[in-house]
Parts: C-alpha cells; structure tokens; sequence
C-alpha cells in the first residue's frame, strides 16, 4: 500500500495539547517544520532548588495525528552526544518511523542544547593525535564547567527521571525506547525506574549498567580486530594487497613501542607542513575506534600495511579530522563513567586482563587518571546490577563489534523474559557502511507495530553486506 506523506507546516497543523505546548521550528538542513521547546527542570532533583536546566526538545510529528500510537524516544550514545542530532534521519531515510507515531527527541543534561558540559577546543593536528585526557585540560575542564554546573547532578539515574518529566508533559502515557551504545544504558535505566510508561524497548550495541568502562574495551577490541584481519586474508584482493596483515599489525606496534614516530604533515588546506608525533597507544586506539564502523575500518588493513612499512600518510589522513570525540560532551562523558563505570574497576584486575593485548590498557589507564580529577555524582545501591523487566525487547548486536560484542547482547537479554536478541553478521557498533542499512528500521518498525519481539521476519540481516577493504589511499 502506497502512503502519501502528508507535509504541510507544523505551524498548520491541529496537535493534542501535550505538543500544543510546543513552537514550530525548522533545524538546519530539514525541509519540513517540526516542534521544539524546552522543560526545565532543576538541576539538582534532590533538593528540587537552586540552579535549572532547560531540557531541550524536538518532536518530529506523526504524519497521522488522528490515529496516531504510542511515540518513539530515541536516546543517543556516547555518554555525551545529543540525541536532537538524529532528528535528519528521522526527516528523511526514517520517516517511515513517523506513519503513525511522534518521534520524540531530548537532549540528555548534559548534552546538545541541554546545559552541554563541554567547551570549545583549537583542534589542529596535534590535538587529533594528543592522548585522550591530559590532565591540564581535565583540570581547566572541571574549573570551567563548575562556575555553571553541579558535575555530579550528570548521572544517567536522574537523566531519566527527567525523560519521563518530558514524557509526562507532552500528555503521553506509554512509550517505545530506542537506544544506540551508551544509549541501551540508558533506556535500560529508564525501563528500570519506570516500567509502567514503556510498551517496548529496542537496544543495539548494549552497554549494560555493569559493563566498567573500559574495562573491557582492549578485549572486545582485540576480538573484532581479529575477526576484520581474518575477512581480509580471505578476501582475495585484500590477501593480495596485504598478504601478511597480520605481521603488519604486530610490527608497526612494535615499532611505535620502542620510538613514537615523528612525520611531516601537510594539511589540506594547503597551510604550510608541520611535524607531527604519533605514539603506540594513541595509533591502537584510533584503529580501535575505525572499527566502529565497517566504512572506516574497510581501510584498516591499508593503514596498517603501509605503517608497518613507515608510511603513516593514510594513517594521518584518516586520523586528523572530525571523529568520534568532537560529537562527544566531554565533561557529560566524565560525569557518568566517573561515576557509574572507573570506581568499579579492579586496577589490579585490569592490568592483568590487558597485559599483551593490543591495545593495551590505554583507556582504563587514561580514564581513571581523569576520574581521580573529577567529583563523583552518587548512583543507585543497585545501579549496576542486571535490568529485570516483562517488557518486550529487542536487542541487535553486531558480530564485529568492537566495544560492546554480542556477548554483552546474551547477557542482558537473559534477565529479560519477552527479549529477542539478534546477531547482525557483518555489523560492528551499528549497521553504519553495511549494504540495506533499511534492514534494521523495517525488523524495527515490525516490532513496534506487534509490541512483540517473538514473530519477526530478520533473514535480511543475513544479507547485509560490507563495503571492500580499501587497497589503495584515495586523494
């Protein structure tokens, strides 16, 4: 059946009271009109006095009001990115979503527009290969954010209790969750402090309130690290390219592990060269981060055979420029894993699980230096124990995932009864790079339509294919 969407302005449009407090607004690079607005909300929930933060919203409509159900929350990732980002996806390839359901999106304190405990940095080249916290910015960091933010009110317990504040004030009762990486956490939490608002939960890359970040990061990386060399050897222009990969990868390692290399960088805007430092740990943990998504780590192999080699120009080409952390609120990031993650961590454990592995133990030992900095917001006594709920759940893993394995999917889907978990074969940290990315909304949107995981159609995740490794450096 053809359905014609039915785009006039919001501003033209009849909306049930909840949203009627809303203002029509248009983001950049969005067509259409949507709803935005704020809630504020106190910063402390304790004491319910003193600062406030405006919670930062944006509904893109259902097309159908009238018969409208039950709205889609959707919580990013990081801890730190903000969700209203997603709002493109949701005014384009995912407006299927919005047939007959609000998609709701809240910047998380913290986040976004929503208080964002971040501040603006000179990113030149070095600072895409400076370590991950150094310790003068985490000081200037905690000083700066601290003269308008309260770093321990930043945890993801009282994130959620304001979601359901914004849930509550738009007029809606029950509510779908979607959660991305740190996002599963969080929706996780949310379905443990109000069950009763949630008719169904869909997580992909869980992160588990237990999980100790990054604990575990070297290992799961070190798995998925093995499994991309392993397609590379048999995948025959890749084999061909690069025959030993895997030498490759132990020899440039070794290499930057007894001297950083230092190599002349030209930017591209033609300013003049600079010489640049790359060291071991910074180097692992770049391609760590390439492997989140299989368009980034199809040129893996290349960069590390032409490393291995001593020529780190598609290295540095990939490495100096937006990644990962500029999405990311830095000290929103601090004031959850400080909180919720690096105290439970086993230095001692740690070192010994990492001791030998690739990647080394980098992050444990980067983020615990940087949560001896920051104050400690407090957690629930059972914050860290498994989320029991009846809810129907749908997990998605993905088998080349490098942060959070499928593994971490089994675990949490075996405290939850009414749960399906479903192994992506080609997929890292989400379907990004992966031929039909549409799969995986059309498995969803099933879901959300049933209110049930068990009788679901997902042999197309069977077919999801990944870009060709990468043989040669394009300009």
């Amino acid at each position: 059946m053809l359905f014609i969407y039915a785009l006039t302005d919001s501003s033209k449009r009849q909306f049930p009271a909840g949203l009627a407090k809303l203002k029509s607004c248009r983001l950049h690079g969005i067509d259409e009109e949507l709803l935005c607005g704020h809630l504020t909300v106190f910063e402390n929930r304790h004491t319910r006095g003193g600062r406030t933060i405006d919670l930062n919203i944006v509904v893109l409509p259902a097309f159908d009001q009238q018969t409208k159900r039950e709205p889609l929350f959707d919580l990013a990732g990081g801890p730190g990115a903000a969700s209203t980002e997603a709002a493109g996806f949701y005014a384009n390839q995912g407006k299927e979503f919005r047939r007959r359901r609000d998609v709701v999106l809240v910047d998380q304190r913290g986040t976004g527009k929503s208080n964002p405990l971040t501040v603006s940095k000179i990113k030149t080249a070095e600072y895409y290969l400076s370590e991950m916290y150094p310790v003068e910015y985490v000081k200037s960091l905690r000083q700066r954010l601290e003269q308008r933010s309260d770093l321990t009110q930043y945890t993801t317990s009282i994130a959620m209790d304001d979601l359901d504040d914004v849930r509550a004030w738009l007029g809606y009762d029950r509510i779908n969750l979607f959660g991305l990486s740190y996002g599963t956490r969080a929706a996780l939490v949310y379905l443990r402090q109000h069950p009763q608002h949630v008719r169904t939960v869909t997580l992909m890359g869980v992160a588990p309130t237990y999980l100790k970040m990054p604990m575990y990061h070297a290992q799961a990386a070190t798995r998925a690290m093995k499994l991309l060399l392993e397609q590379c050897e048999q995948d025959a222009q890749c084999h061909e390219a690069f025959p030993h990969i895997d030498d490759d990868w132990a020899k440039v390692l070794t290499q930057l592990e007894r001297a950083p290399a230092r190599v002349e960088y030209s930017p591209p805007d033609n300013s003049a060269p600079v010489m640049v430092e790359i060291q071991r740990d910074i180097f692992a943990e770049k391609i760590r981060t390439w492997m989140y998504g299989r368009d980034q780590a199809s040129r893996i192999p290349l960069i590390v055979h032409r490393a291995a080699d001593g020529d780190f120009g598609p290295f540095l080409h990939e490495a100096i420029g937006p990644s990962i952390p500029d999405f990311i609120a830095d000290g929103m990031y601090l004031s959850v894993t400080c909180a919720e993650d690096v105290p439970f961590i086993d230095q001692e454990q740690a070192a010994k699980l990492n001791a030998g592995n690739p990647f080394g133990n980098y992050r444990v030992f980067q983020q615990t230096r940087a949560c001896s900095m920051w104050p400690r917001g407090e957690i629930p006594r059972n914050f860290s124990a498994p989320v029991s709920a009846n809810a129907p759940v749908l997990i998605f893993s993905g088998k080349m995932d490098p942060v959070t394995p499928p593994q971490r999917g089994d675990e949490v889907a075996s405290y939850l009864p009414n749960s399906r978990h479903i192994v992506i074969p080609q997929a890292a940290h989400g379907v990004d790079g992966l031929t039909d990315p549409g799969c995986i909304d059309r498995i969803m949107m099933d879901f959300l339509e049933k209110g049930d995981a068990t009788d679901l159609e997902v042999s197309c995740v069977e077919r999801m294919a990944p870009p060709p490794f990468a043989t040669k450096q394009e300009n």
